[in-house]
């Protein structure tokens, strides 16, 4: 089943020469405006945060960028076969959030179990045989990482040979606290047996959605806060959002660039007893682009009655 051609600097709004920083700006101001949680048509917004997020997660890493950008105009042509090529079966997923061009050439797709090193194993003639574990990535938002959810999923196999579709539709469980990398086993929804053997399973690995102002380290929640030198300087309280909802903020007085503040337990749930990771927030002291006369002889004076020296 070819794979439609996605051309992620058009979803970002951005040209192929953008750099690094230009597509972190783009992808934030469109990940905000196309929120679930905050756009006025939610599932026209799901649909357009998805594509964001892929677009995203292929521009932002230089490795896949490369890999993307080499593609060019014969990308059918010069991309590798997908994964599970050689096998008589390919898989296609609807629901994980991936596209099936991501899925196909950048790591998303379906991929056989974790021991068989991609090498097909024949049974014996008439002898049972369990089928493949299959794994694949979907896409979670920290929403549905904190509170959990229930993901419709369907699953497409293709015969090689005859080219036969048959689909398959369930749902799967998104427990509160799923960290990125963790796998979700469904059972008997991998390749089917063969001579009447047992399905394998499904493993879909949890991929966090990037959020404009979270990042997350195993159960921990991380955010960047952009302060005034006067607050850092002489401390100050703050409102900054977590997944919980905005909460008050002291920065105490002193504090450094790039310091780090903890909040304990405003993380992801770590366990069914309630347990939650932290949260854990970044001081980026901002200075102003352009000062006033009336400011800059404020900085003058600072500078002429100041003991401080940063370099003694």
């Amino acid at each position: 089943m070819p794979a439609s051609f996605k051309d992620y600097y058009a979803t970002l709004g951005v040209p192929r020469e953008a750099s690094a920083d230009d597509i972190k700006k783009a992808f934030r101001k469109l990940a905000r405006q196309y929120h679930p949680d905050t756009a006025a048509d939610k599932k026209a917004a799901e649909e357009k945060f998805k594509e964001i997020n892929e677009a995203n997660e292929v521009l932002s890493d230089p490795e896949k960028r490369a890999k993307y950008d080499r593609l060019g105009a014969n990308w059918q042509q010069e991309a590798a076969p997908p994964p599970g090529a050689g096998y008589d079966q390919e898989f296609h997923f609807g629901g994980t959030g991936f596209s099936d061009f991501f899925e196909q050439y950048f790591g998303g797709g379906a991929r056989y179990g974790f021991d068989d090193e991609f090498v097909p194993k024949t049974p014996r003639k008439g002898r049972a045989s369990r089928g493949h574990d299959i794994e694949g990535d979907m896409l979670v938002t920290l929403e549905e990482a904190m509170h959990g959810t229930l993901r419709p999923i369907s699953m497409q196999t293709v015969n090689r040979q005859t080219g036969a579709v048959e689909t398959h539709e369930f749902q799967v469980r998104i427990p509160p606290g799923a960290t990125d990398g963790r796998r979700i086993r469904v059972p008997g929804q991998g390749e089917p047996g063969r001579n009447g053997g047992t399905a394998g399973d499904l493993y879909l690995r949890v991929r966090h959605a990037a959020h404009p102002d979270f990042t997350t380290r195993g159960a921990d929640v991380h955010h960047t806060l952009d302060v005034a030198p006067w607050e850092a300087v002489l401390g100050a309280e703050v409102i900054v959002p977590t997944l919980d909802g905005s909460i008050k903020l002291r920065i105490p007085a002193g504090t450094n660039d790039g310091q780090q503040l903890r909040v304990r337990g405003k993380g992801l749930p770590t366990d069914k007893s309630g347990g939650r990771g932290d949260f854990f927030v970044t001081i980026n002291v901002v200075l102003p682009d352009r000062v006033s006369d009336a400011e800059r002889e404020l900085w003058e004076k600072l500078r002429a009655t100041s003991t401080f020296n940063p370099r003694a």
